[in-house]
């Protein structure tokens, strides 16, 4: 299997790399190699490679930066996704992409699944949709994982926020009206070469599907975790918060809105593709133990 994974050095395509390199040839590209905003130069890429399944990790992901830009968050999260698409197509390659809970409006508390209509709220949910919108009308043949929170242990997460933050305030305040998932890159990761395989016998099962960590929590509960964790780890970093105060969404303006709710229901994915997806907690101490 010839497989072309964009978007590297990502924290998901830094997991990808490591997942994937099991099932075939491998080609990792970045983006010195592979530039989401020539769309052009992208297609002539995929037509000289010639994969059997193309992997996008990459994406325009800092949301509030998306409002100020929305013409760049466009190129990159739908219509080079959308060029992708087609090539994929033209060759019968499979296209793996990834979206959002951000595609729905976040009413309400039931987890949402793939059926309900999307309402996106923000540029970034906007140019999502729009990306899963052109990868479905292109007829390539293609899976797309919605997830949310996703951390690593590579790179900038929450978790390493708050422990930077509880080592030099004794009281923090974290948002407790948001609810979802933390949701590990290496799950997805992981997730994505188990599907990729399946789909090479059953390809009747391609398709979207929601994919994230069992269980719920809002920011404030997160935090707490992760406080409560590195203290019971007696890590090198020492805690002075004493406190972590929850407050409401509307304490922390940001350009664009967050959804209240990103809970994602899985229960599709996990019974087409025979998967169990651990709970949030699980991978959160996993990646606790691997950086403090």
């Amino acid at each position: 299997m010839n497989i072309l994974l964009l978007g590297k050095n990502g924290q998901v395509g830094w997991e990808l790399q490591r997942s994937l390199g099991v099932l075939g040839r491998l080609t990792a590209l970045g983006h010195a190699e592979a530039d989401f905003t020539q769309p052009q130069t992208i297609a002539e890429t995929v037509r000289a490679l010639r994969p059997d399944v193309i992997v996008n990790a990459a994406a325009h992901t800092a949301v509030d930066k998306a409002e100020s830009e929305p013409d760049l968050a466009r190129l990159l999260n739908a219509t080079t996704p959308g060029v992708l698409a087609e090539e994929a197509a033209r060759l019968g390659a499979w296209l793996i992409h990834y979206s959002t809970d951000y595609v729905f409006d976040g009413s309400g508390s039931r987890p949402w699944v793939e059926t309900d209509a999307p309402a996106p709220l923000s540029v970034y949910g906007r140019t999502k949709l729009e990306g899963e919108q052109l990868i479905q009308q292109s007829g390539a043949r293609h899976l797309i994982l919605r997830t949310s929170w996703v951390y690593a242990a590579r790179g900038g997460n929450f978790a390493k926020t708050m422990l930077r933050l509880g080592s030099e305030r004794e009281r923090l305040t974290v948002i407790d009206d948001q609810w979802g998932a933390p949701t590990g890159a290496d799950v997805l990761a992981d997730v994505t070469a188990h599907a990729i395989r399946q789909l090479q016998q059953r390809p009747q099962d391609g398709g979207l599907y929601h994919c994230a960590a069992a269980g719920e929590t809002t920011w404030h509960g997160y935090a707490s975790y992760v406080l409560a964790l590195a203290g019971q780890l007696q890590a090198a970093i020492k805690i002075k918060a004493t406190e972590v105060a929850p407050v409401p969404t509307s304490a922390f303006p940001t350009p664009a809105t967050r959804p209240h709710n990103s809970r994602l229901d899985t229960r599709k994915l996990q019974t087409t593709f025979g998967l169990t997806l651990p709970h949030w907690q699980q991978g959160v101490a996993r990646m606790l133990a691997e950086i403090l």
